[in-house]
């Protein structure tokens, strides 16, 4: 959210020029991204209409509302001085059941059978989604958290945000090496968190297999690889309420 991008992100249409990996389980292979706009669904739809956008809040506010909300923001258009803050709220989504399961449901359709070992889920927004994805295919959940979170020993990955600097932790031996992960955030927008995320649990040894993320900017749409890795996106964020 708001972070700078600090990582590899490729556009895979461009690489598609030259290449064009096969399809392994339902899944693009290993560096294809893909978006569930690509096969469209109904629930996506009801998805997207569920989330609330609420314009021209403060940049000045955004820092402390990082830890203390459960919105998804992204920037308005017009540039770093920019009036304010664009946010896609999900607490609205969160309210009404039948559209919260449908998210959930998505993603546990996308990723059951594919052996994944664990979900990794970036605080804390990822931990709304990534637990109920864990138990439905049958892995377990690693919480990545802020410093000093965690209790006992950790492994620390730190990166650039648009106001300062950021780390996520986890714990030491969450990781079994070459387990299946993935990676479940609600809102991508340049990757930066994404791809420290990935930083992290490659060195504790993990098989990084794709990022899920409920809402994605329109970038994102257009097969995106983050560190090599495949970024699922539900719906693209909206920049105003219907």
């Amino acid at each position: 959210m708001g972070e700078e991008a600090s990582c590899n992100a490729v556009s895979v249409m461009e690489a598609a020029k030259q290449q064009q990996p096969p399809k392994e389980n339902g899944l693009a292979a290993a560096g294809e991204a893909v978006t569930a706009a690509a096969a469209p669904d109904p629930r996506l739809q009801g998805i997207s209409d569920a989330i609330r956008v609420v314009p021209h809040f403060p940049k000045e506010a955004l820092i402390p509302l990082l830890s203390l909300t459960v919105c998804a923001c992204m920037r308005r258009g017009g540039g770093v001085d920019g009036a304010g803050i664009m946010f896609n709220d999900i607490t609205t989504l969160l309210l009404r059941p039948g559209v919260f399961k449908d998210a959930v449901d998505l993603f546990v359709e996308r990723y059951r059978g594919m052996g994944i070992d664990a979900v990794a889920g970036i605080e804390a927004r990822g931990f709304i989604f990534g637990p109920a994805i864990a138990l439905a295919i049958g892995a377990k959940f690693i919480p990545l958290r802020k410093p000093r979170k965690l209790p006992g020993e950790v492994i620390s990955e730190k990166y650039v945000l648009e106001y300062g600097t950021d780390c996520l932790e986890m714990h030491v031996g969450a990781i079994v090496p070459a387990e299946r992960v993935i990676i479940v955030d609600d809102l991508v927008a340049t990757g930066g968190t994404l791809c420290a995320a990935i930083r992290l649990l490659e060195r504790a040894g993990a098989d990084v297999v794709e990022c899920a993320c409920l809402i994605g900017l329109p970038k994102f749409k257009n097969f995106y690889k983050l560190n090599g890795k495949p970024v699922y996106v539900l719906v693209e964020s909206r920049e105003s309420d219907k």
